[in-house]
């Protein structure tokens, strides 16, 4: 037995590599899809983010079942924490649910593939660079994919402004319609108290070419994290004016920050 059969023996189990594969996608003969996800790099990632899943941030998933099991379909949660682990725990509760499980794909900044290997690597997990165009294309692929209107302004707030809501943008809303594709909420409790921030180091982060510079402890804390995935909300595809487009997209932000109150109302404890 060579040395990445041992290794892959030891690190995928195979109760997981069997889940991973009963999970359907239009993957080429090398491998990979259009977007660069890798089944077998997958497999990997799964079971890290498992041990990070449960018992790091020892997550509280309701209503994950929501999650259409087919067909188009955006998922869009609050953001924050300064690194898109709030991303992260939300996919693996799809990807590990007993009935249905899918793979969802994420939006991620410009900045991370721009990272050497980082960009790569987080292809073959299944992120996709935030791009409309990306997006637009997975929808008609008939992909899961989340999705962070609040983008950089949710995960670069600083710790005094968690759980507030920045503006969101009208994109997701455009696509959603376009692609008749249903939007589930999703309230994430406890990612802000992950990697606190004091302060945005404006001219540090000019000078890295970076969204922001935080100034924050050079860890990240094992807070307990609650997910609450609301309701499936439809939209149809009339061509109405872009403030009813705004009104539209205050309905979704309004039911995220319904359920971050559950969330907020459920926790007992930060760690």
């Amino acid at each position: 037995m060579g040395l990445a059969s041992i290794l892959k023996s030891r690190l995928i189990p195979a109760e997981l590599e069997n889940h991973i594969n009963r999970i359907r996608k239009p993957i080429g003969s090398l491998g990979y899809d259009p977007w660069g996800y890798n089944n077998e790099v997958m497999k990997y990632g799964f079971s890290l983010t498992r041990q990070i899943y449960e018992k790091y941030f020892r997550v509280e998933a309701t209503g994950v079942e929501k999650i259409p099991s087919e067909g188009p379909v955006l998922i869009v949660p609050n953001h924050s924490g300064q690194l898109p682990i709030d991303g992260l725990l939300v996919a693996y509760a799809l990807a590990s649910r007993e009935e249905n499980p899918r793979i969802p794909r994420a939006m991620i900044e410009r900045f991370f593939p721009t990272v050497p290997y980082l960009g790569n690597l987080l292809n073959e997990f299944g992120a996709v660079l935030g791009d409309p165009t990306n997006c637009a294309k997975m929808l008609a692929n008939d992909e899961a994919v989340i999705v962070f209107p609040e983008g950089v302004r949710g995960s670069g707030k600083l710790y005094q402004d968690r759980y507030q809501l920045k503006r969101f943008g009208n994109g997701f809303m455009h696509l959603a319609m376009k692609y008749k594709a249903p939007i589930v909420p999703v309230g994430v409790v406890g990612c802000e108290e992950t990697i606190p921030a004091i302060a945005n180091i404006k001219p540090l982060a000019r000078w890295l070419g970076i969204p922001y510079a935080p100034l924050a402890m050079p860890f990240v804390l094992p807070a307990k994290v609650h997910l609450n995935f609301g309701d499936p909300m439809m939209f149809d595809d009339l061509e109405i004016p872009e403030e009813q487009v705004t009104e539209r997209v205050e309905q979704v932000k309004a039911a995220i920050s319904e359920l971050i109150d559950t969330g907020l109302s459920e926790r007992k404890r930060l760690f």
